[in-house]
This record gives structure tokens, sequence and C-alpha cells, in this order.
């Protein structure tokens, strides 16, 4: 791929960074566990799970987001360090949001076919979690499906190298 297209895509994965990190620090700054009324430990339990994973997906955003910046204003562009972070953003925040590693909700992949979201929470959330984690996912599948080509072909890469 061109300098000019993966830089470009940098700068479409920067921007879509701070969209998202402004969102849900939004989100995280507003409201608290106690603000959700929940009925019970257990749905307390789980929706402690959930922030900690929306945290979780702020600081995976906000270091790439650092990256990016740095690539993005250094005198010569840096391709290969381009290329390398936006495949480093795919698994980080990318896959991170469609399927977190402490099962905080699941990713239903019938659902590109419904056309419905695909997230899917294992018990009952508050309508607030739902419609932030709905307003994120389009944004996340769009950026999902640019950067997938960075998955084979940094893959592809690493094992000619050897």
């Amino acid at each position: 791929m061109g300098n000019t297209l993966v830089k470009s895509q940098l700068n479409d994965v920067k921007d879509f960074l701070g969209r998202s990190i402004s969102i849900l620090e939004g989100f995280l700054n507003e409201t608290t566990i106690s603000q959700l009324n929940l009925e019970n430990d257990e749905e307390r339990l789980y929706n402690k799970l959930i922030f900690s994973n929306f945290r979780k997906l702020i600081v995976y955003s906000e270091e790439s987001f650092e990256v990016c910046s740095v690539i993005l204003q250094s005198t010569s562009f840096q391709k290969a360090a381009a290329e390398k972070t936006l495949y480093k953003i795919y698994h980080q925040c990318i896959e991170e949001f469609f399927s977190p590693k402490n099962d905080a909700w699941f990713e239903d992949s019938r659902a590109a076919y419904t056309g419905r979201n695909a997230i899917k929470f294992y018990r009952n959330v508050p309508e607030s979690v739902v419609k932030l984690v709905k307003g994120l996912e389009g944004e996340f599948q769009r950026i999902r499906e640019e950067l997938e080509f960075y998955e084979t072909d940094y893959r592809t890469k690493m094992i000619q190298s050897k």
C-alpha cells in the first residue's frame, strides 16, 4: 500500500479514536454504578465488569491515539511503523470492543446478516449502557473493516521475514 493511503488511514483511525475516547470518557465521567439503580449484587458486579472494560478501551485508545499522533507529526512518514500501529489498533481496540477479554459482552456474528447491532450483553443492562454501545458500534465496525487488511498483511510480512 502506498504511503498516502496508509497515512490517510492513520489519520482516519486517529480521528475515530479521538471521538471514541471523548464519548466513553463523557459517559464514565457522568455515570456511576450507584446511579444505575441496579436491583441486586449480581447486576452490580456485571455492570462493574462492563465499566472496567470501558476504562480499558479508553486506555488502549489513548495509547493508540498518541502513537498515531507521533507518527503523523514526524518529518518523514514511517510507513512500516504506521502499518504496525494499525495492526496493533485492530487487536487492542477494535477486537477488544467486539470481544472483550473479560467477557463483559459478546458479538453475535449473525447480526451482520440481519442488520441488527452485533453486541449482546449476557444480562439486562441499563438503557444508557445499551445506547452507548450501540452508538459506538457502527464506527468500530467501519474501522474494523478498514483495518482487517492489516491483520492479514502484517502476519504475512512477519511469516515471510522469518
